[in-house]
């Protein structure tokens, strides 16, 4: 077990991209427990914007009032428990793709890595849109049939069902929708390590993203 680092600068950001299932949250919580940073995964924000409108009985089509939720969300309390509900997700589907809750959450985001001692932020568009300047980019990424494995083993380990075929099929749709979308598309900032998980474990990822860090801290 690698001991926590003792000392980071002041303060730096740690941007990590990639479709979904491909272990960028895990890796990023493991990034940012040994660096002593504060972790947000950005595709919660999405959830706790309609979370909260549905808790408001606000509608999901107004988009001015969706940005004014978005812009008044308190990301360091944001309950993974109960926004990784099904239904949760269908309604962050529908606030997601509005231009003006878009822009009101990454200014939300900004925020959240600007405060010290920084923070390590997952998502699609980190090292692209969100913190273009972070000290360090990953993009994590692993076949479709990999990720849809370990999605539905995950279902199966908590004690659900789940149909393979299916959740392939929502992955494969998935990445078109977020690779083809004109509002910051999925895609791999122009100085990003790239950690393809297909035959990497979470181990193997952390070693390899953590000795980049190193390097990046040590210039």
């Amino acid at each position: 077990m690698i001991p926590p680092r003792k000392s980071v600068p002041p303060h730096i950001v740690i941007a990590v991209d990639g479709p979904a299932a491909a272990g960028k949250g895990t890796l990023s919580r493991r990034l940012a427990q040994h660096y002593r940073l504060r972790h947000l995964d950005t595709g919660l924000t999405y959830r706790a914007t309609a979370h909260a409108l549905g808790e408001r009985g606000l509608p999901l089509d107004d988009e001015d009032v969706a940005a004014r939720i978005a812009g008044d969300l308190d990301l360091s309390d944001l309950d993974r428990s109960v926004l990784s509900a099904h239904e949760i997700g269908e309604a962050a589907s529908k606030v997601a793709v509005m231009p003006k809750v878009r822009k009101a959450l990454v200014e939300a985001q900004r925020g959240f890595a600007a405060m010290p001692p920084g923070a390590v932020l997952d998502g699609r568009d980190i090292g692209t849109v969100v913190c273009p300047d972070a000290l360090v980019k990953f993009y994590v990424t692993a076949s479709p049939q990999t990720r849809a494995r370990r999605r539905h083993d995950e279902i199966v380990g908590n004690g659900g069902h789940a149909d393979l075929a299916a959740i392939l099929a929502d992955i494969e749709r998935r990445d078109a929708r977020d690779t083809g979308r004109t509002d910051s598309p999925l895609r791999p900032a122009s100085d990003a390590h790239l950690l393809d998980t297909t035959e990497m474990g979470i181990e193997a990822a952390f070693e390899a993203a953590r000795n980049l860090v190193d390097t990046a801290l040590e210039h």
